[in-house]
């Protein structure tokens, strides 16, 4: 197995509606010189007839570390209960690309690890991001659900396009 000798970002494949605790079982049983999150995304949803902000996972079943991955650390990971495996490909345990943590950077760019809501608006058939996490963004967006107040945007991530679900407020161009 190969194992990187610089710290690098990895990811652990855990129960889905799991990641928080096993975020909390890791900070404890490793300590702090490693760093997890688990990225969340805020939404608007309405019940009992009243709209109230909420966080969701954004990626649910995995939890990201940052760490230098050696065999020792690699077996602290493998005996954490909830945590099915890390991601690998044949040889090696996969490190996600530095194109890839820019892009969770700017969508996470604060210290609770959550996606906002943006603020877009719709000319024609054109979308646009005005404000928020996902400022500057076009061509990415799916489909739009004003009613909900949601955007299905098409994500490159660990060489897979995934389709995530976001929070979006839509206003008309003034």
């Amino acid at each position: 197995m190969y194992l990187q000798q610089d710290e690098a970002w990895y990811v652990l494949f855990v129960n889905t509606n799991q990641e928080g605790k096993v975020k909390k079982i890791l900070e404890k049983e490793m300590g702090d010189k490693y760093q997890f999150i688990v990225p969340t995304r805020e939404l608007i949803e309405r019940k009992n007839g009243k709209w109230s902000k909420i966080k969701r996972t954004l990626f649910p079943g995995y939890v990201f570390i940052k760490a230098i991955m050696n065999i020792e650390v690699y077996y602290k990971l493998k005996r954490v209960p909830r945590i099915i495996k890390l991601l690998r490909n044949e040889d090696e345990v996969l490190v996600v690309a530095e194109k890839e943590v820019k892009v969770l950077k700017i969508l996470l760019d604060n210290n609770d690890n959550n996606i906002g809501i943006s603020t877009l608006y719709k000319k024609n058939d054109n979308i646009r991001i005005i404000s928020g996490p996902l400022l500057g963004l076009e061509g990415q967006i799916i489909k739009i659900d004003t009613r909900k107040g949601r955007a299905k945007v098409n994500l490159s991530f660990m060489n897979e396009e995934i389709i995530v679900e976001l929070g979006i407020e839509l206003v008309d161009k003034i």
